[in-house]
């Protein structure tokens, strides 16, 4: 419902390597500068700034189209995860209270659940799986 059947049969006979996401864009600004001569659009500043914004777009797509060009390895995925893992154990380890100086025999750790340590574990974990 974007184009009509010859936009889109001169789209599909368009022979590119990559991507042909481009080619409107080309159209677009092919019919502003013929409406601008056509009176259509009445100052060449609206034309500039109306292609400004066309071109701004133009480049959004480009940076999404190399976004999803380059694939994340699976070794970050993997090491971001390790990190998380890491990270919790230590918090959960390092964050313990014993006051060493009242000298508790038998009790080398302080047991209790560390409930920020637990949210902060939950909400990384969270992110991470997304």
């Amino acid at each position: 419902g974007f184009m009509t059947r010859y936009e889109r049969k001169i789209f599909d006979d368009l022979k590119s390597p990559h991507l042909k996401y481009w080619v409107p864009f080309v159209w677009f600004g092919n019919l502003a500068s013929k409406a601008r001569k056509e009176g259509r659009i009445r100052d060449s500043v609206d034309l500039q700034t109306l292609l400004n914004e066309m071109n701004k777009y133009r480049s959004w797509c480009s940076l999404l189209f190399g976004y999803d060009w380059v694939g994340i390895p699976l070794v970050y995925t993997q090491v971001v995860t390790l990190a998380v893992y890491t990270f919790f154990f230590a918090c959960l380890i390092g964050r313990q209270f014993l006051d060493t100086d009242q000298g508790y025999q038998g009790h080398d750790l302080d047991l209790y659940i560390p409930i920020f340590t637990l949210l902060q574990f939950f909400f990384y974990a969270g992110w991470l799986k997304v």
